[in-house]
């Protein structure tokens, strides 16, 4: 994919990336980051740019970890669910065969009785 020069401006400073990801994609994030950045600064007047780009980073940090572990955990309940379901259509196939293995036993009493 091809790399693209996008400018940003994230609490008063001016930023050129190169991305391979849309610019319409990376200004939504950069608007983001600005106004969370914006937020701290508001409600923590001597906290630092950096300092509010760092607390926006923990904020995302922790987002990611807890998205992570959502994902992981649905990812473990589908395995299990993948689990059940091929235990259930064996048991149904074993259920199915002892069904026509009687249903060939009861044909032949009925023919020995004839």
């Amino acid at each position: 994919m091809e790399l693209t020069k996008v400018r940003l401006q994230i609490a008063g400073s001016n930023y050129v990336i190169s991305t391979t990801d849309s610019e319409s994609y990376v200004h939504e994030l950069a608007e983001r980051l600005d106004k969370d950045m914006k937020d701290i600064l508001e409600s923590a007047p001597s906290a630092s740019v950096t300092q509010a780009a760092v607390l926006a980073a923990l904020d995302y940090l922790d987002e990611l970890q807890k998205s992570t572990g959502s994902v992981d955990n649905m990812r473990r309940q589908i395995k299990d669910y993948l689990e059940d379901a091929a235990n259930a259509k064996s048991e149904a196939a074993d259920a199915k065969r002892q069904v026509q293995e009687l249903q060939r036993q009861l044909e032949q009493i009925r023919g020995s009785q004839a």
